[in-house]
């Protein structure tokens, strides 16, 4: 049997027990912002030699939040593609005010289907 994750729906909760901490995920919000804003100036410039950057930023400060604050292995080592999903995932939600159940069904060991579902929307 691998050790493994074999499907998505396993890795979402996985991903975000491996960013346990709040300093974690916003150093990832600014490293994805910063990459792909340098990313965009980049094709929109034509100066190519911004991707480097990008992807210094992007990546640079989401392993340093793993090594020096979490004291984990990026994911993105073993599941680059479902990594890069979940950083623009986690991202989008944390913009959004949504992440918060993603967290607590991660951390309360939910099954991946309902990991999955959208998170409830609250009424005011």
């Amino acid at each position: 049997m691998s050790d493994r994750i074999q499907t998505y729906g396993e890795f979402w909760p996985f991903y975000l027990r491996e960013h346990s901490q709040a300093s974690t995920r916003w150093l990832h919000f600014a490293g994805t912002s910063l990459g792909v804003g340098l990313g965009i100036t980049a094709a929109v410039t034509g100066r190519g030699a911004l991707i480097p950057a990008a992807l210094v930023c992007a990546y640079g400060f989401a392993w340093a939040s793993h090594f020096k604050i979490e004291h984990n292995r990026p994911a993105t080592f073993k599941y680059p593609l479902w990594s890069l999903i979940s950083d623009f995932r986690m991202a989008g939600l944390m913009l959004m005010g949504q992440l918060g159940p993603h967290l607590e069904r991660a951390n309360s060991g939910a099954t991946a289907a309902a990991t999955l579902a959208p998170a409830p929307v609250e009424s005011r």
